[in-house]
């Protein structure tokens, strides 16, 4: 790889990863979509940033899981769909237009089947994802060499 191509993926790498921390904040900003493009730049551009985030006591199992079982642990579908039906509520209650509703409720339908249709993660994947953290394997040891 070029090293301006290796730049451009990490200036972008960057860039998701300021977006999912916002997306923390914002509920309009889809947080986990951004940090799973973020790690797929990393990937691309820097061993050490792509080990960074996998390996982050906040957010890096979210992204490993993903990256590696295409998967999410069933707590986080839950927590999902808690608040993404929250904040719609909310949102349907302070808007007052009619169709702005129906486009409220169409959206949390769509995200809700798209969210539900994700792999669950299952009791051995998290087992095994544990027990990797615990010996805090290197890039090199994760088994994810290319975006899935």
């Amino acid at each position: 790889m070029t090293p301006v191509k290796r730049t451009i993926y990490l200036i972008l790498g960057f860039f998701f990863l300021l977006l999912a921390l916002i997306g923390i904040l914002i509920p309009v900003l889809p947080t986990t979509p951004l940090l799973l493009l973020s790690g797929a730049m990393f990937l691309r551009s820097s061993k050490k940033l792509y080990h960074w985030l996998t390996t982050h006591p906040v957010y890096g199992r979210y992204v490993d899981a993903y990256l590696r079982y295409k998967a999410v642990n069933p707590r986080s579908k839950i927590t999902a769909m808690v608040l993404l039906w929250l904040s719609l509520g909310v949102s349907f209650y302070l808007v007052g237009y009619w169709w702005v509703r129906v486009l409220l409720v169409l959206v949390g339908m769509g995200v809700s089947y798209h969210v539900l249709r994700l792999p669950t993660l299952t009791p051995e994947m998290l087992a095994e994802l544990e027990a990797e953290r615990q010996t805090n394997r290197t890039y090199e040891e994760s088994g994810v060499t290319e975006i899935p």
